[in-house]
């Protein structure tokens, strides 16, 4: 099987949609020798910024030496993100020959259980693959909600929630209180569990430790933050957990929301520690200071600066355009949004005319995607269209003019194919000025 094949193989999968539940996915790593009962280190759910704590944990832990596994989900460009060691993607060709080995497990499955989702599937194979790969610790972002998600297979010993807003809620429920059970569900027994989530969410995932029996570290509680929001520099953040108390540490990513996330991730290595892991001080330090997280908030072209950030849901966007709105300090400002059909629009669509910034909706090569014509109809107030995301983001950097700021936002799917324009385009900049 070629890359290619492995790709076209497993997006076929995408006719069986969406199935919660844990079945096939234990079924499926049964076949491949349970590889999900090797691993210990942090999983974590939450509605936002599980990605960016997995980032900054999985940095940490690389600079104590250790050999870190890490799955972070959805991929931007390529499937392969979503497997990586030492925070890189596993090659082309040892994706394609993992999926091809795996192809008898499957069919074995579907017979007994019916076929197994793309992210089941996925979800086996980076367990397969980190099981031969020897790695040290996992770093594991779960996908949709938590007790029925296929990572909730793994028992990694420490679990981090890290906030509670509304989204999924055709599958998780309409409410706080009811996504926060769905998320409660990673936590287990003989683990330790952290979470940032609030009222009234929090109640839940308190009742959850408890009846596990089980530590929780809550932020502004047991975990104390103070921050200060360095602007295009990062954040600073003080952290104090039971362990103790971190000063003055610095965090590259791009808005003050971010440093929540750092300090969750800073009680997730002390549980580790409390574990048996030994991770020093300088590491924790160098590795937050290091740390790198693609499609958040990060600027991948100038002249005008082009932003680019993965929030899908108002919660989100909310955050995002806080952070942008402070980093433009008064220059133009454009908006470059697109979103799948099934999320919040109209929330989101009021977030965005709040800015009173120019609006350009894009069109976006996914399946569930929504029609920039019909957002730009939703939208109320005076917006443009566009066909594709080049054509889009060329569209705002002409109305940014090159001291502006352009914001693309709304969707990961849209971030990934501007994140994979600008690569292209600085690739041919480079190419041209070799010659």
């Amino acid at each position: 099987m070629t890359y290619q094949e492995s790709l076209d193989y497993l997006t076929s999968l995408g006719r069986f949609g969406i199935k919660l539940g844990l079945d096939r996915t234990k079924a499926l790593l049964r076949q491949l020798g349970d590889p999900q009962d090797l691993f210990q280190g942090v999983l974590v759910a939450g509605t936002n910024g599980k990605g960016s704590v997995c980032a900054m944990v999985a940095s940490v832990l690389q600079a104590g030496g250790y050999r870190v596994g890490l799955m972070p989900k959805p991929h931007l460009i390529s499937y392969t993100e979503r497997i990586q060691v030492n925070q890189r993607p596993i090659a082309e060709d040892a994706f394609a020959s993992l999926i091809s080995q795996l192809q008898p497990p499957i069919n074995k499955v579907a017979a007994e259980l019916g076929p197994p989702t793309e992210f089941e599937i996925l979800t086996s194979a980076a367990l397969y693959y980190f099981a031969r790969a020897g790695i040290d610790l996992l770093v594991c972002e779960v996908g949709l909600g938590g007790r029925l998600d296929s990572t909730n297979v793994l028992d990694l010993g420490v679990s981090v929630i890290t906030n509670i807003a509304l989204d999924h809620t055709q599958y998780l429920g309409s409410t706080l209180e009811a996504i926060a059970a769905e998320k409660a569900g990673i936590l287990k027994p003989d683990s330790i569990a952290i979470t940032g989530a609030q009222p009234p969410a929090l109640a839940v995932i308190e009742a959850a430790a408890q009846e596990q029996r089980i530590p929780l570290q809550r932020l502004g509680q047991e975990i104390e933050l103070t921050a200060i929001d360095k602007e295009w520099a990062g954040v600073q953040a003080t952290v104090t957990t039971p362990a103790g108390t971190y000063r003055d540490l610095r965090i590259p990513l791009l808005g003050l929301h971010q440093a929540d996330n750092a300090a969750l991730a800073v009680a997730a290595i002390d549980a580790l520690r409390s574990r048996g892991w030994e991770i020093s001080d300088g590491a924790l330090r160098d590795g937050l200071a290091r740390t790198r997280w693609p499609g958040r908030l990060e600027v991948v072209d100038r002249n005008p600066i082009v932003l680019v950030d993965g929030a899908h849901n108002p919660a989100g966007l909310q955050r995002s355009l806080a952070a942008v709105q402070k980093l433009a300090k008064g220059r133009q400002l454009v908006i470059v949004f697109g979103a799948m059909k099934d999320k919040d629009l109209p929330a989101m669509l009021a977030q965005l005319r709040a800015t009173d910034a120019p609006v350009i909706f894009s069109a976006i090569d996914w399946h569930r995607a929504a029609a920039p014509a019909d957002l730009a109809a939703q939208f109320g107030a005076p917006a443009e269209a566009a066909e594709s995301s080049i054509e889009a983001l060329d569209r705002a950097r002409q109305r940014a003019t090159p001291n502006g700021v352009v914001l693309v936002c709304g969707s990961l799917y849209l971030v990934g194919e501007v994140i994979g324009a600008a690569r292209a385009r600085l690739a041919k900049g480079s190419s041209v000025s070799a010659r």
